[in-house]
């Protein structure tokens, strides 16, 4: 490392810069790099690096050494102190750039404010408050250039989000396919959250797909393009059906995202009927799979039969609807159900033997009850070809063979129904975009429970609710950048950024009051991580003072003992 002084002339102006760089060689050929810009720093901290560097060149058993810490440190007055964590929050930051998260969020204060929330979800998972706490370890205010951080000003900038969520899908949506590249298809799907209390205006009971009874929660509709990059989220109320949902998705179609000869692809039970309709209104297409009253209806009108269904794709065409369907049949997915039934089967045949045992030892227990209670248990294991009767005493089971292998059959079938012309799609095509549906559930897993942990929420206010909801969808888009770029790291997202998160600063405090703060070497797995997400880190870098602290304080609310 040098310091490279020089002054140059532009016109009639005579400039001059002070530039830290260090060459090495590279194929054979000497490579210079500038390290940093210091010719704004003050004159004594240049004095002093200048010093540092030529103590270092003096030192034969040092040569390259880069840090400058230890050598300022050692000059009289200085010292060198611990500084915050660093790897983590800049390569989120830079992440978040190159997606086009930050340019779409803007560069004003609360542009910023939402950024840092974005961060703070992708680096460690809370609420506002505890996402200040966290820029007392990490430099995230200071990289985004924020002057004060506390959790009024975070939550006040929920309210500011909810008002520009539409504009800032836009900007992203813009600028990552422009008007060239539009997407065809799109994939949308809905999960809900449960939250804790019940004061939020937009919680109600309903179908509760996370298992919480007696929690109140909030439908939460994805929009995604093919890859399952997210481009929208909309909050509904908890008791929203899934097919309701639909109609606002057809509206930002399009509104906002061109129009024209879309395909939504959506799972079954979300495109029925209306919503099908409602896309040919909008000069929209479909895909979806059918639900199994749908598939009996269609064999018993003679469109489909169960011959047809074998691993090998099928495709069936009705010309009076003039839909199309595609059919195959899972062989894994046939071997889990019969395996399952034979689990259930087994289960309710001991609980027959327990049930005989039982009667034949209580002669005052009553035969009837007990042929009620195994038929009842029979109808919720869903073992429709199996019935229970008395002989005297003994309750004795009855399969019907032929309704058992009828069922058996239709293991693992599924049906696809799309309006595309086939020279728009054909079968494979058509079966493949629907497996792309995973990837939103891939989405929902991460957001809801994986990493981001959006649920449970504890946000009253419906505006604050849905700025929430885009904040985690945001966090997701780099959450899933960086899992593509970590794959063959054998890390997850969540460890690979607690090790990025023990890379902290080394600040040099000068005799004049002055603060360095210079990135050590990062160690060799830290240095993998970075290289791999092709983050590259200065090493001096720039800090501004911030005020980042919370104003309700941890221990004045601790309970005494």
């Amino acid at each position: 490392m040098y310091d490279d002084d020089c002054s140059y002339k532009r016109g009639e102006k005579t400039y001059r810069r002070d530039l830290l760089r260090e060459s090495y060689r590279e194929n054979g050929k000497v490579v210079k790099r500038t390290i940093a810009n210091i010719s704004d720093w003050p004159e004594p901290v240049k004095k002093a690096i200048r010093t540092s560097l030529a103590a270092q060149r003096q030192k034969a058993d040092a040569p390259g050494v880069q840090a400058l810490g230890p050598a300022l440190a050692a000059q009289p007055g200085n010292r060198i102190e611990q500084g915050k964590s660093v790897g983590a929050a800049a390569t989120v930051l830079a992440v978040a750039e190159r997606l086009g998260i930050r340019a779409a969020l803007g560069e004003d204060r609360q542009g910023k404010l939402a950024l840092y929330q974005v961060l703070a979800r992708v680096i460690d998972q809370g609420s506002r408050l505890s996402a200040v706490r966290l820029g007392r370890l990490h430099a995230l205010a200071e990289l985004l250039g924020l002057e004060r951080v506390d959790e009024d000003r975070l939550y006040a900038n929920l309210d500011w989000l909810d008002e520009q969520q539409a504009a800032i899908e836009d900007r992203l949506f813009a600028a990552r396919y422009g008007e060239a590249h539009r997407p065809g298809l799109f994939l949308y799907d809905v999960t809900s959250s449960y939250f804790e209390g019940t004061a939020n205006e937009l919680a109600a009971f309903g179908y509760n797909r996370d298992g919480k009874k007696g929690k109140k929660q909030v439908v939460a509709g994805l929009l995604t393009d093919q890859a399952g990059t997210p481009l929208c989220v909309e909050l509904f109320p908890g008791n929203t059906a899934d097919p309701t949902t639909v109609a606002s998705q057809v509206a930002k179609l399009r509104e906002r995202f061109g129009g024209g000869e879309l395909t939504l692809v959506g799972d079954r039970g979300m495109l029925k009927q209306p919503q099908q309709k409602l896309l040919g209104e909008a000069q929209m297409h479909y895909l979806t799979a059918i639900t199994k009253p749908q598939l009996e209806a269609l064999i018993k009108r003679g469109i489909i039969q169960l011959e047809l269904f074998e691993e090998e794709l099928a495709e069936v065409h009705d010309p009076t609807s003039g839909k199309r369907y595609v059919l195959r049949r899972n062989p894994d997915q046939a071997a889990r159900l019969a395996h399952r039934r034979a689990d259930q089967l087994a289960t309710w045949e001991r609980d027959l033997d327990r049930t005989n045992s039982y009667l034949a030892e209580h002669p005052r227990a009553t035969v009837a009850a007990a042929l009620k209670r195994l038929a009842a248990r029979a109808r919720r294991l869903q073992l429709t070809w199996l019935t229970v009767t008395a002989e005297g005493r003994r309750l004795q089971p009855h399969i019907d063979e032929a309704a058992r292998a009828d069922l058996a059959q239709r293991d693992g079938c599924y049906v696809l129904a799309t309006d595309l012309a086939p020279e728009a799609a054909d079968k494979a095509t058509l079966d493949a975009r629907y497996h792309d549906l995973a990837r939103v559930e891939w989405a929902f897993r991460t957001s809801k429970t994986a990493h981001l942990e959006q649920r449970p929420i504890y946000l009253r206010k419906a505006r604050r609710t849905r700025a929430h909801a885009l904040v985690v969808m945001l966090a997701y888009q780099i959450v899933r950048h960086l899992a593509d770029c970590w794959a063959t790291c054998d890390l997850t997202v969540a460890e690979a950024l607690a090790e990025l998160a023990q890379l902290c600063l080394c600040d040099i405090h000068l005799a004049d009051g002055t603060v360095l703060h210079e990135r050590p070497r990062p160690r060799a797995s830290s240095a993998r991580l970075l290289a791999a997400a092709a983050v590259e880190l200065p090493v001096f870098v720039p800090l501004p003072p911030v005020n980042v602290d919370t104003k309700r304080k941890l221990p004045s609310r601790r309970n005494s003992r």
